[in-house]
């Protein structure tokens, strides 16, 4: 059985790096024969995290389809903006909701809990947005997700990328390859055990 892998860029903005990140990697995955679904965040749209809130009115319900998407899958590809050297609000807003739900009406729901997760950023900078990922993938590791190793940083992205998507430069093109593959093995394993 083919891997599940989510794609999901941390951006809404128009033009993003990463939502042209996220499609490249939409790509390669399944090429190298992985179950991709590709989403937006500006499909999901949430209140920033307030335990009053949660308290008061229960985990949102666009937090609860994301934690439900993404617990059916067996792993994700994250593209994250660098914002100052870190995390973007959208995407850490969404990662910290999800982190909340420990439900689903009556069944227990830990939706990181297992998932393997692959890194990527682009940035019109030389480092590509790298900066940044080390906050994530702390941050991920503590909502009890299993980081690969392999990750991709796209540096001066505004021109890195062909008319089809993918990427120019072989060497960061073949950081893509490497990450996808290294996610999908880790995924097949999981599902073989």
């Amino acid at each position: 059985m083919s891997p599940r892998i989510l794609v999901l860029p941390g951006s809404n903005r128009a033009g993003s790096f990463n939502v042209q990140l996220a499609a490249a990697a939409s790509v390669e995955l399944a090429q190298q024969g992985a179950d991709v679904t590709r989403i937006s965040l500006v499909d999901y749209p949430l209140p920033l995290v307030d335990e009053d809130l949660k308290n008061e009115t229960g985990i949102p319900e666009n937090a609860m389809k994301l934690g439900r998407l993404i617990a059916a899958q067996d792993g994700v590809f994250l593209c994250c903006p660098e914002y100052n050297s870190s995390i973007p609000p959208l995407l850490k807003n969404m990662i910290d909701w999800v982190s909340l739900i420990s439900r689903d009406g009556d069944r227990p729901l830990k939706p990181w809990a297992g998932r393997y997760v692959a890194l990527g950023s682009a940035s019109n900078g030389k480092l590509g947005g790298i900066r940044g990922l080390y906050h994530v993938r702390s941050v991920m590791a503590n909502v009890g997700t299993q980081i690969i190793t392999e990750q991709c940083a796209v540096s001066g992205a505004a021109d890195a990328f062909e008319a089809d998507g993918r990427l120019k430069d072989e060497r960061t093109n073949g950081m893509l390859v490497n990450t996808c593959k290294s996610l999908i093995r880790h995924c097949a394993m999981m599902t073989a055990s």
